[in-house]
């Protein structure tokens, strides 16, 4: 027997909660929980840059499960199980590639995005924001996961 589809409103709430959790984490893990050593290591091309970045990664997908999980308990929701390791997985495994900063240095080469990858004047880092709106768009993907 399968689950009947939830109304959409119910969609639409549980992926604005998913969303605001997982963003409001996000932050969290990766300016506030993340070590100084894992954010000037993680990018390094050797054993200890891969070693950074994945306990980042690890801290930072542990943080999005316990907002996700304390979250759903709060707000009455009921995230599948299967949609709720999906989405972490997506996160997760999308996070440590940006971190790595090669696949993005080249995402941003092969759109044209090079220049403003450098950008590093007027308060701005392009690397930084390019970074951040990787997650953005992630992050969502992962919300529409979870809210089925």
């Amino acid at each position: 027997m399968s689950t009947p589809t939830p109304p959409p409103t119910s969609r639409a709430s549980a992926f604005a909660a998913a969303y605001a959790l997982l963003r409001a984490s996000a932050d969290l893990a990766d300016h506030w929980i993340q070590t100084d050593h894992q954010a000037s290591t993680k990018s390094d091309r050797s054993a200890a840059g891969r070693r950074a970045c994945a306990a980042h990664v690890t801290a930072y997908t542990a943080t999005q499960a316990a907002a996700l999980l304390l979250g759903a308990r709060l707000l009455g929701l009921r995230p599948k199980p299967r949609r709720l390791l999906a989405a972490l997985a997506l996160s997760c495994a999308t996070h440590y590639l940006a971190d790595r900063r090669e696949p993005l240095r080249r995402a941003a080469e092969a759109t044209r995005r090079g220049n403003f990858l450098r950008l590093a004047d007027h308060g701005m880092n392009g690397a930084y924001i390019l970074d951040q709106s990787w997650h953005h768009v992630i992050e969502t993907c992962a919300a529409l996961i979870l809210a089925g």
